[in-house]
């Protein structure tokens, strides 16, 4: 083998090469994670419907067609039976067959395109309206036990108004029923159905309003699923019970009202009680009554008992007799009170008689002359020596103060100086100046003085101060 072919077998190892079922099982999972579940439209052809149940056929339209498969399990639930030719909604999953490699889809519902595309628009109208409130619980009323009058929102002359009738009939035909006749199907359905709603209202002659028609198909039940509609049954100030199509029939109107029942029969078996129940509840009713007035009755009369029991004890005669009782009573705590003082005072007096005794003021003058003699004799022993004491001391602090007084000083021949412009002291030659007059305090009487020279002390250190300064002539 030659060193190129060597070369390139290595180079073959470096390759990753993949299977065709490794391609098919990866771009399987490439289609079904790049898209969700779609809505599809398109004709049917080529239909195969083998004996296993499962459906293939081919969806197209003008310019593009694409296979499918519907696998038996789906296709049990469908209410129509597909044929080529036929224009279909599916809701279907972006697939790979691997074994063959074919683009496809895999259907999980289908139904035919003109109602489909009508089923579509009541989902949004459903989710619209849901997030407006107007399907919530809350919201809703409760149904009337026993109507004074019902009221038919229904065609005079369907099927549904002879239901309606002969089951209220049968049921209570006590009640009174009024039919507000409207159109249930076609144009301008709704918008009929609707006046109805605001006369009923208007007149206020009823207690419930039964909104019904029987069954048909998506299009016959259309205008039960106009929004305007939905909100005229919430603003109804009367409770409105539907009963609408069949069973499986659930329209807007449905979900708007207060109650909704399956069928038009439904609807009046839900608005009043059977003749039957009625009689058992009124039955039970009487029961109760009978019950809470015999339960009145013993309460009343315990009442009147224990009433007339208080008015004999209100009676004037016990009333007299309960105060001349009390009256006798007052008097007995009255005069044992009298004799529990009166023994009392007479103690108090006795003891303050022994106490005055006791304290004569007789005894107390004696005892006070005594003591008044002993002092009168210790002030006339102490009276010359305390003054004696006193004048020594006096003469010792006249002493200090004579050495104290500033005078005494001035009599020694000194003098105070003080400058005349300010009253100032005048403690060095320094603090005045040649010319300046001074006031000079002697002992005996005042100088005022004009300086005429200055002498100033020699400094500190020693050295001889500046030559002193004169008064020129």
């Amino acid at each position: 083998m030659s060193f190129a072919a060597g070369a390139e077998k290595l180079v073959d190892f470096d390759r990753d090469i993949w299977t065709v079922s490794r391609l098919n099982t990866e771009a399987r999972a490439i289609l079904e994670g790049a898209l969700p579940l779609l809505w599809i439209q398109g004709e049917v052809s080529n239909l195969a419907e083998p004996r296993s149940g499962h459906c293939y056929f081919t969806l197209k339209d003008s310019v593009a067609q694409v296979r499918c498969a519907m696998f038996r399990q789906r296709r049990q639930y469908l209410s129509f039976r597909p044929a080529n030719g036929q224009q279909v909604l599916l809701r279907a999953r972006l697939t790979l067959y691997e074994q063959r490699g074919d683009f496809q889809l895999k259907v999980e519902h289908m139904e035919p395109a003109g109602e489909g595309a009508l089923r579509l628009e009541l989902e949004r109208r459903k989710r619209r309206l849901a997030a407006l409130g107007l399907f919530d619980e809350a919201h809703k009323r409760l149904l009337p036990t026993l109507p004074g009058q019902i009221g038919l929102i229904t065609s005079a002359s369907g099927a549904a108004v002879h239901d309606l009738l002969t089951v209220l009939g049968r049921r209570l035909a006590l009640v009174p029923v009024l039919v507000y006749p409207v159109p249930v199907q076609g144009e301008g359905a709704a918008e009929a159905i609707i006046d109805a709603l605001a006369l009923a209202n208007r007149r206020a002659e009823c207690d419930l309003l039964i909104l019904a028609r029987g069954g048909g198909s998506l299009e016959d039940l259309m205008a039960f699923n106009d929004e305007q509609l939905a909100h005229a049954i919430r603003a109804s100030d009367i409770p409105v019970l539907t009963g609408i199509g069949h069973e499986v029939d659930f329209s807007i109107a449905d979900l708007a009202a207060d109650r909704r029942a399956a069928t038009p029969s439904a609807a009046a078996e839900l608005a009043v009680p059977s003749a039957q129940a009625f009689g058992q509840r009124l039955a039970s009713a009487e029961r109760g009554l009978a019950s809470a007035v015999a339960v009145r009755r013993r309460s009343a009369g315990m009442r009147l008992d224990k009433a007339a029991g208080a008015l004999r004890l209100l009676h004037p005669r016990a009333r007299l007799a309960q105060l001349a009782q009390t009256l006798d009573l007052f008097e007995l705590r009255l005069t044992r009170g009298v004799r529990r003082r009166t023994s009392a005072e007479a103690a108090r007096l006795q003891r303050a008689r022994s106490a005055l005794a006791g304290a004569s003021p007789r005894r107390e003058l004696i005892e006070r002359r005594g003591r008044l003699a002993v002092l009168a004799q210790r002030l006339l022993d102490r009276g010359p020596m305390l003054l004696r004491r006193r004048e020594q001391r006096l003469g010792a602090v006249l002493g200090r103060l004579e050495v104290l007084n500033p005078l005494a000083v001035l009599r020694r021949g000194f003098a105070v100086a003080s400058r005349e412009r300010d009253g100032r002291l005048v403690r060095a030659a320094s603090q005045v100046q040649i010319g300046e007059r001074l006031g000079l305090r002697l002992a005996e009487g005042a100088l005022r003085v004009r300086v005429e020279s200055v002498q100033v002390p020699d400094g500190p250190d020693g050295e001889s101060a500046p030559a002193a300064r004169h008064r020129p002539s």
